[in-house]
């Protein structure tokens, strides 16, 4: 193995990753099967978990706090919002660890670290699947059995749906990497991400239309990268919310931003931080 020094700012292996592959699909197998593991359920839960969460918040917030759903089924509506939502919040919370949590893995054997948090997004992707499948059950029901007379219906935007995916997947991916490393330093941060991520969703329309935000107040909402990808992901599974392009391209360059500095603190911090942790 030759050890060179980096000369760029953000030094990406993707030579040594392609060569770590085995592992890394080893690790998402890992990640996927142990994160329910001994458990009754097992695999049962990635559908348990949204289902129960849609049910309080139809209760809460459909019910007694009475927030419009915009003509879709508060049900399909709060399941759609969490479909973005859930991966984005498995995926901060399984790389947002990612060094303390394996440091005995890095102290014995070299491999490009960032191979850990991507097999973490990779393996959090199925249990989206499996999410996304619940939501298509929950549709056709809607859509053809159900006589309350909701409008709603795909439009062509769900092409787009892989790419609202893939900016979620980087975006919590560069959070993540940020965390992940100010945590090997501060251990203060991992009681602060438990904290960060349920204040989050209250600041992200999951479980309540971007209009209904005021308008002096929505620049703050455009300003979180989370809000226009799951606001675009209920235009284009349900007809409602908003596909303002111009807001989706602030939350695309918001996402980019976050990927490349979280990319350039945790490579500064991965390289010492054994020595430390």
């Amino acid at each position: 193995m030759v050890i060179e020094p980096r000369r760029k700012w953000i030094c990406v292996e993707w030579h040594g990753m392609w060569q770590y592959r085995d592992l890394l699909l080893l690790l998402v197998h890992r990640d996927f099967v142990s994160k329910y593991k001994q458990t009754i359920l097992g695999s049962a839960w990635f559908v348990i978990q949204p289902l129960l969460m849609t049910a309080t918040f139809a209760v809460i917030f459909g019910k007694v706090a009475g927030i419009p759903t915009e003509g879709a089924p508060p049900i399909l509506f709060y399941l759609c919002g969490l479909l973005g939502w859930s991966y984005f919040a498995q995926n901060f919370q399984s790389t947002s660890t990612t060094l303390i949590s394996n440091a005995a893995l890095f102290g014995k054997v070299y491999f490009p670290r960032l191979i850990v948090p991507i097999a973490s997004v990779i393996s959090n992707l199925l249990a989206l699947g499996i999410q996304f499948l619940t939501f298509l059950v929950f549709f056709m029901f809607f859509k053809f059995m159900d006589t309350t007379g909701c409008e709603f219906g795909m439009r062509w935007q769900v092409v787009l749906l892989p790419l609202l995916v893939l900016q979620i997947a980087l975006f919590s991916l560069g959070v993540g990497l940020w965390f992940s490393a100010l945590t090997a330093k501060y251990r203060d941060f991992q009681h602060l991400s438990t904290f960060l991520i349920q204040i989050w969703m209250y600041i992200t329309p999951v479980i309540y239309p971007l209009s209904k935000i005021p308008e002096s107040w929505r620049w703050l909402a455009i300003a979180n990268p989370m809000a226009m990808p799951i606001e675009f992901m209920k235009y284009s599974l349900l007809g409602t919310g908003s596909s303002n392009l111009g807001y989706l391209a602030v939350s695309v360059v918001g996402t980019l931003v976050t990927l490349v500095s979280g990319l350039l603190v945790f490579q500064n911090i991965e390289r010492t931080f054994v020595d430390t942790v």
